[in-house]
């Protein structure tokens, strides 16, 4: 068993991390016209957050989500440092 966060909820949910981080929640929309069916919308992961209220709520909050995980930032809070590219220049993984 893979002891990472993810290997423990894989287990926990009786699967390997490759099923696990391969099957998410989704949600997609389908028309049906004249027997024919369209496949007219999907989202998934963060794109979800919408349908889930109480995160709308929770953005408005003083401390927001209070996730630990990279988010992204005010304008004032990115390093403008000239080693930075004048603060132009921004990795999403830290």
């Amino acid at each position: 068993m893979d002891g990472s966060p993810v290997g423990i909820n894989a287990a926990m949910t009786g699967t390997d991390v490759a099923t696990y981080t391969r099957e998410r929640p989704g949600v997609s929309a389908f028309e049906l016209e004249d027997g024919v069916i369209y496949h007219t919308y999907s989202t998934f992961a963060r794109g979800l957050d919408v349908l889930w209220s109480q995160y709308q709520w929770l953005d408005r909050a003083p401390r927001g989500r209070n996730e630990s995980a990279f988010w992204w930032r005010r304008h004032d809070e990115y390093d403008n440092s000239p080693s930075s590219a004048d603060g132009a220049q921004h990795n999403l993984f830290g």
